[in-house]
């Protein structure tokens, strides 16, 4: 197992429900719990792009809000791989819900994909099959879950001293998610600049320059 000092050497991807103010609550648990044992952590509703903010300063440029609110959701998907893909060492996911959250399931299916460590938490009854979860989201995890949250950063760390190589690198992944990557990394930049100067306006023009059609396009 990693020792407490090392733990800050790993940003976690925390990805689970975020549908309303008890699930928000939950993953904030979650992370709290993984930054008091050492670790550092990408919390998307708490660290990721203010949607509200930047659809304000596109519905202001003249964007029509659903054409504003498409643009968005394309910036979201590519801020989230690139946390995932490159800013983020290994993913703990939340389980819980009636069915688990399917963007937490994309992300889960993605670290396992890239060979990233990753831990499940689940303490809710729901979505059992004769006693067992879905082998296709628990066979992820090796079939095992963990009930407690003060459980997660240890088992984590086990995870982590486990790991027989290090994850699939940015140049072996499919050109779809090197670009949705370079789309993310561009967008982290610019949401960087943006808390620096204290405006949306930077972050609005990023996600216009990529995502909204360029005069003359089909």
């Amino acid at each position: 197992m990693i020792d407490s000092p090392r733990r800050g050497m790993f940003r976690v991807y925390c990805a689970g429900p975020l549908f309303n103010q008890a699930e928000r609550d939950e993953m904030t648990d979650i992370a709290d719990c993984l930054c008091e044992s050492g670790f550092t952590v990408y919390l998307p509703h708490r660290d990721g792009m203010e949607f509200r903010l930047v659809h304000d300063e596109l519905v202001g440029r003249g964007w029509p809000g659903p054409q504003a609110a498409a643009f968005l959701h394309a910036a979201i998907f590519a801020l989230d791989v690139y946390q995932l893909v490159e800013e983020c060492d290994c993913l703990v996911w939340n389980l819980n819900g009636r069915t688990p959250d399917e963007g937490a399931v994309s992300e889960a299916a993605m670290a396992w994909t890239l060979g990233k460590p990753l831990v499940a938490y689940k303490e809710d009854v729901r979505t059992l099959i004769a006693g067992r979860d879905n082998p296709l989201l628990v066979g992820m995890v090796d079939f095992e879950t963990l009930d407690e949250i003060d459980e997660i950063p240890a088992a984590l760390a086990r995870q982590i001293a486990a790991a027989q190589s290090p994850p699939t690198a940015l140049e072996n992944v499919s050109p779809a998610m090197q670009r949705a990557v370079g789309q993310g990394s561009l967008l982290w930049a610019a949401m960087n600049e943006a808390s620096a100067q204290g405006n949306d306006d930077v972050l609005a023009d990023i996600v216009a320059e990529l995502f909204a059609p360029q005069e003359g396009s089909v």
